[in-house]
């Protein structure tokens, strides 16, 4: 392959887990691989299409519990570079969407190795797709801004939550099922209107997807029956809305749920 010689490294990105959204190139990619270094969040489905000749490789991380820390990561793809294996560093979602594709290209790079990146579909794409609903809407949301709840313990959740309120976008939080609480009253507090919309979607675009709708006052509420594995963004905004007020609800998806605060 022109583009995937030996030694060489592709960060691939895997999508929310439903194999039909792997975009043709990463496909064609994770089957000329030699090794494939694979994420927590990258399913079976996904990794049964990796050859029967390439070697898999968990290096996954998952709500703080990591396989390998990022250092070990960055220096195990370049020691299979270097052994002249093709290797995919496959990332759920995007790699460049809080994918630490930034400390594997330069590592990359420091040690003289070609490195690319196959894009791949985001969560807050593939929620939006899940809920018929558009993430902007021209009158009511003209921005997208994507956030990442996710901290080192003890850390506080320090976002300029006076932008993050702004009554013409759409939020879409990133692994921030646990800070759910915390981001209803900085928003609240900020400005945004308590009744604003949410949609909470839970292993999205697998089997088990589930698209929590409710209002921000009791997005604390909503997400209590999340379990503690299941990987969910949080879109908040008026544009999530929109499903509702126009119907057309997914039978045995979609549910509304509503509490006076959140507490």
């Amino acid at each position: 392959m022109d583009d995937f010689p030996a030694g060489s490294v592709w960060l691939v990105g895997a999508g929310p887990g439903d194999p039909e959204l792997l975009t043709r190139k990463a496909e064609r990619l994770i089957a000329a691989a030699d090794i494939v270094f694979y994420d927590a969040l990258v399913g079976p489905e996904i990794l049964a299409l990796v050859p029967d000749t390439a070697e898999l490789s968990s290096v996954g991380k998952r709500s703080g519990r990591h396989s390998k820390d990022q250092g070990t990561i960055d220096n195990l793809i370049v020691a299979a570079a270097l052994s002249g294996k093709r290797v995919v560093r496959l990332k759920g979602g995007d790699p460049s969407i809080f994918g630490r594709s930034t400390e594997e290209i330069d590592a990359c790079r420091a040690a003289g190795i070609a490195v690319q990146v196959c894009p791949g579909i985001t969560a807050a794409s593939a929620a939006a797709a899940s809920g018929t609903i558009s993430l902007t809407l021209r009158g009511l949301s003209r921005r997208l801004t994507l956030v990442t709840a996710h901290l080192r313990e003890g850390e506080p959740l320090s976002l300029d939550w006076q932008a993050l309120a702004a009554p013409d976008a759409t939020l879409a939080v990133y692994m921030g099922r646990a800070a759910a609480p915390e981001i209803a009253r900085q928003l609240i507090a900020a400005g945004m209107p308590p009744e604003t919309s949410v949609m909470i979607a839970v292993n999205v675009s697998l089997p088990t997807e589930r698209l929590i709708t409710g209002r921000l006052d009791a997005l604390g509420f909503l997400t209590r029956t999340i379990g503690d594995k299941d990987p969910a963004l949080l879109l908040i905004g008026e544009a999530t809305g929109a499903r509702r007020a126009g119907g057309g609800l997914h039978s045995g998806q979609c549910s509304t749920l509503t509490a006076p605060d959140v507490r």
